[in-house]
């Protein structure tokens, strides 16, 4: 508190308002299944994501030239910005080929696209043996029977509010919201946590609502 003012200085009002925040995440949002998951996310270095119906809705809009245009929501671009600061590769492995896609992975500085890709399976294995990574040190989230192989196989799996029913009975976590909606945000917020990251990457925002 300041002695002249009889205030709480910048510092302490970020502190405050960081505590608060904290604790609403971890009393109010965060269940059982969210904290089950921590210790199968903690030791992620890389998330692989399909595109569409996990980060679109998996609807496919043609235009008269014949391109597919998609609609990308800003929460999970936002998410995916935040989890590679805590240190997590992101990747997209997608069966379909689109201009769009190339286009949101630049935005987002996410290098690794795989795109027009038939047994997604061929590029898990890659990654693996090019990386050295164990399956534990990675994360997949998929929304249909196309991502079943990879599902099954790495340490995290996770899965959309509206995937296929064979999907979320087979993975560890089922976002809130649906694909396009902002269920990769989730399973990015759950990967900084898990790596401890969350309090330091929400703590600038804090910093600015409090000046």
């Amino acid at each position: 508190m300041s002695p002249e003012a009889g205030y709480p200085s910048d510092c302490e009002l970020t502190q405050g308002l960081l505590q608060r925040a904290m604790a609403r995440l971890q009393d109010d949002e965060r269940g059982y299944v969210w904290r089950s998951c921590l210790a199968k996310a903690q030791p992620v270095v890389l998330l692989l994501l399909d595109v569409d119906g996990v980060l679109t809705d998996g609807t496919i809009t043609y235009t008269k030239g014949g391109d597919e245009s998609k609609s990308f929501h800003t929460r999970d671009g936002f998410g995916l910005r935040l989890v590679q600061k805590a240190g997590v590769e992101v990747g997209l492995i997608t069966a379909r080929t689109s201009e769009a896609v190339s286009r949101r992975a630049k935005d987002l500085g996410i290098t690794l696209v795989f795109q027009g890709v038939g047994q997604k399976l061929a590029i898990l294995e890659q990654l693996m043996a090019e990386r050295q990574l164990t399956r534990q040190q990675i994360a997949y989230m998929g929304d249909d029977w196309l991502d079943l192989p990879l599902l099954t196989r790495v340490g995290f799996a996770a899965t959309v509010a509206d995937g296929a029913p064979e999907v979320k009975r087979l993975v560890h976590f089922v976002a809130g919201q649906a694909g396009g909606r902002g269920a990769v945000r989730e399973v990015c917020e759950l990967l900084v946590e898990a790596k401890g990251q969350t309090a330091a990457l929400l703590a600038p925002y804090l910093d600015k609502a409090g000046g």
